[in-house]
């Protein structure tokens, strides 16, 4: 396991206007983990909820033949934007996680979901926190991938997939070996409580989920198909 120093994603001049999740962080960390993969010209790679495009045009970058997903239509439009100025063939699709992609199979997945705890027990339907808000525990959309990733691997395929400590890391590793994956934290890292984050401390604290915390830990969870 090891803990980053993040380095720029590529390309530099990604587009991401209001409503589409602007690579931050946790963008980079799985980035980091990403780029240790062997890739080549036929590797498989799924992206899910893809945003502004940039996880699809780094696996894209290293050869791999990329398919995104996202259930907003602005994301999946600026996702396309990007791939096009980057001159990189990535199918991006819209839908809702893996249905987008019903029938077929992945050497790799990655996902940046979701994963926000939320005052509000449903993750919004619209608006830019779609991006970020994913119910009480912020495990809404993580849960579902979790479950989800085994029939859209193929055999020894891998899931990587990054979320915040505040939605219980052991609750994915469970989930993924219930699913009948091998999961490990491969990477850490700490950050400073985002703009989200800060806003709504007292009820953060009120729940138990945070007490006189400033950061919070990211972590990248590497999964591999049996």
């Amino acid at each position: 396991m090891t803990t980053q120093t993040f380095t720029p994603l590529v390309p530099p001049f990604l587009l991401a206007p209001p409503g589409v999740y602007r690579p931050q962080y946790d963008t980079r960390l799985l980035a980091q983990a990403l780029r240790r993969e062997d890739m080549g010209s036929g590797t498989q790679v799924l992206e899910l909820g893809t945003g502004s495009g940039a996880l699809a045009l780094e696996a894209a970058r290293r050869g791999a033949r990329v398919t995104a997903v996202d259930i907003s239509r602005r994301a999946v439009l600026t996702a396309r934007l990007n791939a096009l100025m980057a001159r990189a063939h990535v199918t991006v699709r819209h839908g809702d996680l893996t249905a987008a992609v019903a029938g077929r199979t992945y050497d790799l997945v990655i996902s940046n979901p979701p994963y926000v705890p939320s005052p509000d027990a449903r993750p919004p339907r619209k608006g830019a926190a779609r991006a970020w808000d994913a119910g009480h525990d912020g495990r809404t959309l993580v849960d579902r991938i979790c479950d989800a990733a085994p029939a859209v691997l193929r055999p020894t395929g891998v899931l990587l997939v990054v979320h915040s400590g505040l939605c219980d890391v052991d609750a994915t590793l469970d989930r993924l070996t219930g699913a009948g994956m091998t999961p490990v934290v491969t990477d850490r890292a700490m950050v400073p409580f985002g703009p989200v984050l800060r806003s709504r401390l007292p009820w953060l604290r009120r729940t138990g989920l945070v007490r006189d915390e400033v950061e919070e830990e990211l972590v990248v969870i590497r999964a591999e198909h049996a």
